[in-house]
């Protein structure tokens, strides 16, 4: 593994290496058009929101912590699922088990098969997806939209063989699919990754669909139709910076969120090490407002309590699973101040605000601009602090840097 390859922008410039078009050199996606913020959403007439997926999927991911590191392996796999049990992450929502890049060998058996890596998983995928089936939880893999992945090495992709990979995930009891966009040879991206959502249907499996196109063909407006969430930017990496310029993508996209079809801003870092916990609580807690898909990307065998104590936060992962599934809007924006707005299923407001400067930042906002009907107050729950005050209209509070606090807004009756 090249050491390029550890940090998102190594792994887009590979891909746009094995690509045959100039036009699909791995860029970080652009913003929404203007016009996303007025656009409506997108209907589910392919039946994403009658299949899985029905809140954005919650779980675990290995690629940020691991990449194609020895450590990935079918030991590594298992202790993450008896750990989902062992520290409450079942209990919290968290239900997928995923593997990424680098789990077969670079080539097809004889028969066109994919083949597991026998040195990472000596008993092969579906004896690793059973022992996640039997601890409760789902089990997820990744291959590429193109003819290889994404790895230095480039494992066989499953461009031209979506039926026959999809026959065998489903044989192997997968219950999630993230499919890359690496080596696509130029193909257009609504026909590979249509090809692929055909093909899970035809295995009669209930498999979500995670489409990770990168957003460079605007995948909000026609993948809903196809899986059950769609990448939005290029690939996150550990740092502040990083995570803010994805949020700043994603956020214009919420018109297209809903149940069943996700904007997806990619995985989290949390715990990860290239932040400070005050700014994993703030990526948290924006990712749940985005209604994004949650899956864990560290190792959770040397995690610290304090990433655990983020990550079982249910609270906020109410937030992100609340069965209304509207992605937060943003309410106000200036100077690096931010309020996001988040309309709940039982009427309630979640509020968020964010400081994304450097130093401390008193923000202001009120429950009626929040969309909350008149009321004699409003009571408001800190999610992070797990304490109640209530106002009769003001929402301030002085947010240090790179912190959010964020409410859950209720109105209530009385004096």
């Amino acid at each position: 593994m090249r050491q390029f390859l550890r940090s998102p922008v190594g792994r887009r410039r590979h891909a746009a290496l094995g690509a045959l078009s100039a036009a699909l050199l791995c860029v970080t996606a652009a913003a929404a058009p203007p016009s996303a913020a007025r656009a409506p959403a997108p209907s589910a007439t392919g039946k994403a929101a009658d299949g899985p997926a029905a809140t954005p999927p919650m779980g675990f991911n290995n690629w940020n912590s691991t990449h194609c590191g020895p450590e990935f392996n079918e030991k590594m796999v298992k202790e993450i699922a008896d750990l989902f049990l062992a520290k409450g992450l079942k209990d919290a929502g968290y239900t997928y088990v995923n593997l990424d890049d680098c789990w077969a060998m670079p080539t097809r058996d004889p028969q066109g098969r994919l083949v597991p890596d026998p040195i990472r998983f000596p008993h092969g995928i579906k004896a690793v997806a059973d022992y996640v089936h039997a601890k409760g939880l789902k089990f997820g893999i990744y291959t590429s939209a193109g003819t290889r992945t994404c790895s230095d090495i480039g494992f066989p992709g499953a461009l031209g063989h979506e039926r026959s990979d999809a026959r065998q995930f489903a044989d192997w009891g997968v219950d999630y699919l993230k499919y890359d966009n690496c080596n696509n040879q130029g193909v257009d991206a609504r026909q590979r990754y249509t090809a692929m959502r055909d093909a899970l249907r035809a295995t009669g499996r209930p498999i979500t669909y995670s489409i990770c196109e990168w957003g460079e063909n605007a995948p909000w407006e026609w993948a809903a139709e196809l899986g059950q969430s769609w990448r939005t930017t290029g690939d996150i990496g550990d740092t502040w910076a990083s995570m803010l310029d994805i949020l700043k993508k994603n956020l214009p996209l919420a018109p297209y969120a809903g149940p069943g079809h996700w904007n997806d801003p990619d995985m989290l870092e949390v715990g990860n090490g290239g932040m400070t916990d005050t700014e994993y609580r703030s990526h948290f807690t924006l990712w749940a407002m985005m209604a994004a898909p949650l899956l864990i990307g560290t190792d959770l065998r040397t995690a610290s309590p304090q990433t655990y104590d983020i990550l079982r936060n249910t609270d906020v992962i109410a937030l992100d699973q609340d069965p209304l599934g509207r992605q937060a809007t943003v309410l106000d924006s200036d100077g690096g101040r931010w309020t996001l707005v988040k309309e709940l299923a039982n009427g309630d407001r979640a509020v968020a605000l964010f400081n994304e400067s450097d130093h401390e930042q008193r923000i202001t906002t009120g429950a009626t601009a929040a969309g909350l009907p008149a009321a004699p107050r409003y009571r408001l729950r800190d999610l992070w602090q797990r304490t109640d005050r209530h106002t009769t209209d003001e929402i301030t509070v002085t947010v240090p840097a790179h912190a959010t606090v964020v409410y859950r807004v209720t109105p209530e009756k009385g004096d």
